[in-house]
């Protein structure tokens, strides 16, 4: 394997069980970035954890309980005039203290209100789902997660006028964006009879949403298509030989990529209460699958890789017969290990279409600790230049977010913006306020561990070391999350 980009490297590890399915300090060098002003904790306090304590209970993984409305927050800096939306970002909050994981929590949603420069209100809810309002945890074992039957805690959508969140499977659950209140299930008029992915795509020439969802039991997999007003046009089997963990998936301008890889469903250790039901299995094999945009399931063509597991991409697209995809590749997942023994990087992953039979050249592109990405979603599926990230550094006993990072992969730069010794940057949202791509804003909370308080970052998305433009403080501390979306006014 041959390296297209060599940045400074950082020692590698586990970054998730790091990261989220479905969908964390030390400073980095100054000449990576001096944090904001006096907004950054002066002091360098350590992040303290009790090794005694699931690193999902305790400091900002740790759930809070309270729903808060605020209004008028407090604003240091300038936020920029056109950002008139709803930010809203969903994550895992477990009302129940014997969560045996960080991906098994209640889903709890995070949102902004920005109108004139202004924040105007910060609102958390629960998403009333039936889990949550019985009161059950994952380890109470409420059984397959047959439509709303789950947590909607890993991410969110806007598209056909319906803001919705998802959780790793199930069906979507519909909000409203005006109070962040619980509309019920969404099953798109009944259409939707499989699961709902935590990563659906929109073309954004076409408007159309492609999404998919894997099963426990067969059909394992199945791709669905909707139109720009939400109705499914389109749903067909995927033919795949077990139920294997796909966390996510690609669209190109005319094809859609899965990456089959070796996490296995065990639906008899799931009915014995494990408290992890994924493993590592490496004699399954791992493969690539290109099926044409809106296609059906057997036409799909595959390509075997050396056994991995990809979470995350940050986008993907043709150039001729060639399909180019940006992922953050960790060389193994749930196979026992502990944090910091699994190694992680960004690759590109070149897939030839040309013959009768794929084949792949993989490339690192970065060997950081870099992982849950974002990208300009105008470009989705088309050439990218530039790619967001969680830049993160070791600790023995948790997931260590310290800064945001960006990848220029077009001159091989990689740039990080630094909080601060006691501050740690979550997953950024690409947010547009210009024509090109990259040109806009990128939303982050960002907690301070010494002072136990979060802040709403707004970065220039395209001048990350220069720091933030904005920073909005937060009623309450916003535990760390998975994914976001933007709904503009």
């Amino acid at each position: 394997m041959s390296k297209i980009l060599r940045p400074a490297p950082l020692s590698r590890r586990l970054f998730l069980q790091r990261s989220a399915l479905l969908a964390a300090g030390a400073a980095l060098p100054s000449s990576l970035l001096a944090a904001c002003g006096d907004s950054s904790s002066s002091s360098s306090a350590p992040l303290i954890v009790d090794p005694n304590i699931p690193f999902w209970l305790q400091g900002n993984f740790g759930p809070v309980h309270d729903e808060v409305t605020a209004f008028d927050l407090p604003v240091r800096g300038r936020i920029p005039s056109e950002l008139n939306g709803l930010y809203v970002r969903n994550g895992s909050n477990p009302q129940n203290t014997d969560s045996p994981h960080w991906f098994f929590g209640d889903g709890m949603i995070h949102g902004v209100k920005l109108e004139s420069g202004k924040a105007a209100w910060y609102r958390n809810r629960y998403v009333q789902t039936p889990l949550y309002e019985k009161g059950i945890g994952f380890s109470d074992g409420p059984g397959l997660p047959i439509g709303g039957n789950h947590q909607s805690n890993v991410s969110c959508v806007y598209h056909g006028g319906r803001l919705l969140l998802s959780g790793e499977v199930g069906a979507p659950y519909e909000i409203d964006p005006s109070d962040l209140s619980t509309i019920g299930v969404q099953q798109f008029d009944g259409k939707l009879n499989t699961s709902f992915t935590a990563h659906p795509k929109i073309d954004p020439v076409t408007g159309n949403l492609h999404f998919f969802g894997y099963w426990f039991l067969e059909p394992y997999l199945t791709y669905h298509v909707a139109d720009p007003q939400g109705n499914i046009i389109h749903s067909t089997q995927i033919p795949v030989a077990a139920s294997t963990m796909i966390h996510s998936f690609a669209i190109t301008e005319r094809d859609v990529i899965f990456w089959e890889l070796p996490v296995l469903f065990d639906l008899a250790a799931a009915a014995g209460g494990a408290d992890n039901p994924f493993a590592w299995k490496p004699e399954y094999g791992a493969r690539i699958g290109v099926l044409p945009l809106g296609g059906d399931g057997s036409q799909i063509r595959w390509v075997e890789i050396e056994p991995c597991y990809v979470y995350h991409e940050v986008n993907a697209y043709r150039a001729g017969a060639e399909i180019v995809l940006d992922v953050c590749r960790h060389d193994f997942m749930f196979a026992g290990e502990r944090f910091g023994e699994a190694p992680l990087a960004v690759h590109r992953w070149h897939i030839d279409t040309s013959g009768e039979q794929l084949s792949l050249r993989d490339e690192v592109v970065s060997e950081r600790e870099l992982e849950l990405p974002t990208h300009d979603r105008r470009i989705s599926g088309r050439p990218h230049r530039y790619g967001w990230f969680v830049d993160s550094q070791e600790h023995p006993l948790t997931l260590n977010f310290v800064g945001t990072g960006m990848i220029d992969f077009q001159t091989g730069d990689v740039r990080v913006w630094n909080p601060g010794p006691t501050r740690h940057a979550a997953e950024a949202f690409f947010v547009p306020g210009g024509p090109g791509e990259g040109e806009g804003w990128l939303f982050t909370y960002v907690y301070d561990h010494a002072k136990d308080s979060s802040d709403l970052v707004i970065l220039d998305a395209l001048d990350v070391e220069a720091g933030p433009v904005a920073e909005i403080r937060m009623p309450r501390r916003v535990p760390y999350g998975f994914h976001a979306v933007w709904v503009p006014a």
